[in-house]
């Protein structure tokens, strides 16, 4: 446990610029007072004790904002920044030196349908070691999201990201890359090996010829009526003056 706590400290000083002293974390990191409580209840969760580390957990996320079952798997290193509204779910497993951002949720995906059924199985995600998670982002159900993998903010993940590809969107798609991304730290998730969005490239595509086309359109409705006579006949028929 005071190994992984050591971990968490080291974690908020080479992630967070903002970083004031060792001193400073137990009294102003929602992050490790959130983890010092799960490493305390998860224990005694595994020891197949319920109500005190659910109450652990509970008062630690009235003084944090940040919500986690402590049947949670969390490795070493995680890094909660910011942290409010953060959710993690019983069968979640978080890997070593994971960063999460505030709104992030690690749940199922249908939680109210079929609960009984869904007792004692595998329904959160698993996060390998060194993944990024953007603010808002969402990530749903029994998936795994590989090792050094990036996800971008406010997206929502309902399906397995492979090791080192950075997904965006609603739903979650991968972005192109040149490489993928190593174990270094990339704030917000965001890296230079980044390759432009095909998506973004196809639109800018349609809206070019859109405009190609609209602008032949134009040439060929003033071509018309550079064609139409200036004088306008009257209908009625013209009658000769009578003697």
């Amino acid at each position: 446990m005071f190994s992984k706590l050591a971990a968490d400290l080291r974690a908020i000083k080479y992630r967070d610029p903002a970083f004031g002293g060792y001193l400073t974390a137990p009294f102003l990191y929602p992050s490790f007072q959130v983890l010092l409580a799960h490493r305390i209840a998860n224990p005694l969760w595994r020891l197949r004790l319920r109500f005190i580390p659910r109450l652990i957990m509970q008062v630690a996320r009235w003084i944090t904002g940040i919500e986690i079952h402590p049947g949670a798997t969390i490795g070493a290193g995680l890094f909660i920044d910011h942290g409010m509204g953060v959710v993690i779910g019983e069968t979640a497993e978080i890997g070593q030196d994971v960063t999460l951002y505030h709104g992030v949720t690690l749940g199922g995906v249908m939680p109210a349908i079929g609960a009984q059924e869904q007792r004692c199985v595998k329904r959160h995600p698993t996060l390998s070691d060194y993944v990024i998670v953007g603010a808002g982002a969402q990530i749903l159900g029994p998936i795994t999201v590989g090792k050094c993998a990036r996800v971008g903010g406010n997206s929502v993940v309902t399906k397995d990201v492979p090791e080192g590809v950075t997904v965006v969107g609603v739903p979650a798609r991968p972005i192109p890359q040149k490489s993928k991304v190593e174990d270094g730290f990339a704030a917000y998730a965001m890296t230079p090996e980044t390759g432009e969005d095909f998506r973004e490239k196809t639109i800018m595509g349609l809206s070019q010829e859109i405009s190609a086309l609209r602008k032949k359109l134009d040439d060929v409705m003033q071509s018309e009526d550079s064609m139409t006579p200036t004088a306008i006949k009257s209908d009625k028929p013209q009658t000769s003056a009578k003697k």
